[in-house]
């Protein structure tokens, strides 16, 4: 039996004995004012995402063992925050030694101080977007594995730079979720632990990519996501608000409370969006940097445009 079909089950088993516990521990996520689902739901679905790196971790001798070190860190204690909420301080100060020890994994203590802070304001806020953009059914579980799955096949087809293992246990664990979560009525959410840690997944792979050889074309994989978070902050900002506060202002959270689109006909949207986004810049790739960046700046600009469009339309619902 290989290794990914032994991933597999073991991952549907430890799925299900997750629910049960999530049951028993009362580890659910009740609908409030910000809440865009109706029905209470099992929290903490995406614990199989660091488990499943873990199993990798193992099984291929201790590979990534300071990415490891900091992934275990974060998804326990975003697992705790599931359970009960923990305070900011605790979240940013677990999220920075985290990426302090992934940005370690990564070399780039070799590279500028000053080139640190800035990483670690950015990663943190790609996780947190990542965190704010879990709101609906299936676009935690479609959007990452599009990302991974784009990542696969340029580590297969074109620039190796990861264990290509590492990837399949992820795009396995990204299945099982999605057949328990991309669906109308969800059998679970991500959670804190989900959405966090495939963040910090993500953030490893793509670090590889860019760094290998450096290319930072390649954060065109999270243009839907970052077009989606940077704008609602921006937004937000406009109408003076607290951005740490939850909220519903997201496009997604627009298009499914305020125009009740169906979860799962926005998350597909959200889904093929990057697909096309990543199709496009792979084809590019082929005519050089000036065509990529071209293609990328062109992309943020239509991304943006059709934000502010819906945003601009529909936004008075919102208030009403």
């Amino acid at each position: 039996m290989s290794l990914l079909l032994i991933v597999a089950i073991s991952l549907v088993i430890i799925e299900l004995v997750y629910f049960r516990l999530a049951r028993h521990w009362n580890i659910i996520d009740n609908p409030n004012e910000r809440s865009s689902h109706k029905s209470a739901t099992i929290r903490g679905g995406g614990v199989i995402f660091p488990i499943a790196v873990l199993i990798f971790f193992f099984a291929s001798g201790f590979s990534y063992p300071w990415f490891m070190s900091g992934l275990v860190l974060i998804a326990f204690v975003s697992f705790l925050d599931d359970i009960k909420p923990l305070s900011t301080k605790i979240r940013l100060g677990v999220h920075l030694s985290a990426l302090l020890l992934m940005f370690y994994q990564l070399g780039l203590f070799s590279e500028p101080i000053w080139l640190i802070p800035f990483l670690l304001i950015l990663c943190v806020g790609i996780i947190n977007a990542w965190n704010f953009m879990d709101g609906i059914n299936g676009i935690t579980g479609g959007y990452s594995f599009i990302v991974l799955g784009a990542l696969a096949w340029v580590n297969q087809y074109r620039i190796e730079f990861i264990d290509p293992q590492f990837l399949a246990v992820i795009l396995i664990a990204l299945v099982i979720f999605n057949f328990f979560n991309f669906r109308i009525k969800s059998k679970c959410f991500a959670g804190d632990v989900g959405s966090i840690s495939i963040a910090f997944i993500i953030l490893f792979a793509l670090g590889l990519l860019m760094l290998n050889p450096r290319d930072f074309s390649w954060i065109c994989f999270l243009a839907v996501y970052g077009i989606d978070s940077l704008l609602t902050i921006f937004h937000r900002i406009l109408l003076k608000e607290n951005i740490t506060i939850p909220h519903r202002k997201h496009l997604y959270q627009l298009l499914a409370n305020e125009l009740k689109i169906p979860h799962v006909v926005v998350s597909s949207l959200y889904v093929a969006l990057q697909f096309l986004v990543v199709a496009g810049f792979l084809y590019c790739r082929s005519y050089g940097n000036l065509v990529v960046w071209s293609y990328l700046v062109s992309v943020l600009i239509v991304l943006s445009v059709f934000y502010a469009t819906i945003k601009r339309k529909w936004f008075h619902l919102h208030g009403s």
